[in-house]
């Protein structure tokens, strides 16, 4: 019962921190993994799992990907990304978390998930704002492959090898961290 917590945990925080990078990847891929059986939602959340969840997902995830490639509009998106990817991340870990009593799981889904998707997504904030700035938007294009690659990959791993991706996660939010409060002082 313990492990069976532990896991969900992981995996409910894992795919919050994902949707940090990506806010329909996740989704995306929970919808996958829930139609072909290979990941069971809690009551509420099981439409995540339906056809046309998996459609609406896969259009937006589309959508989404596309945007990141316009310049000008890539940081607009940032503008919005913040509070959509804490939503994101509340409804994934709900859709994940289990064996535990309501009112812990809901501090923990708001906590733990929406403070996940929050982390990473601000991390890439920094990190597009430091594009833009040092190449005029140049490499804005590869960040945002690397970020759509980033959520696919935390995504399924999330899935398939839940405990190896804790340690990414625990990694991930220690650099957030790190990056967003301590940035180094330039001295002048």
């Amino acid at each position: 019962m313990a492990m069976e917590v532990i896991l969900s945990l992981i995996l409910g925080i894992s795919l919050s921190a994902a949707c940090g990078f990506r806010i329909f990847v996740p989704l995306l891929i929970m919808s996958i993994a829930s139609l072909a059986g290979h990941l069971s939602l809690n009551p509420g959340f099981q439409w995540i799992g339906t056809y046309p969840a998996l459609i609406a997902f896969a259009l937006a995830t589309a959508l989404e990907i596309a945007a990141y490639y316009i310049p000008w509009l890539d940081n607009l998106l940032d503008s919005i990304a913040i509070p959509a990817s804490i939503v994101a991340g509340i409804i994934v870990s709900a859709s994940c978390f289990s064996g535990m009593s309501p009112f812990l799981k809901w501090v923990l889904v708001v906590v733990a998930g929406g403070g996940s998707a929050a982390l990473v997504q601000g991390l890439t904030v920094v990190a597009r704002g430091i594009s833009s700035l040092t190449t005029r938007g140049g490499t804005n294009a590869y960040l945002s492959s690397a970020e759509a690659l980033g959520s696919a990959a935390l995504s399924i791993m999330a899935i398939v090898v839940p405990l190896i991706v804790a340690v990414i996660i625990i990694f991930l939010i220690y650099f957030s961290i790190k990056m967003l409060l301590f940035k180094p002082r330039v001295s002048s």
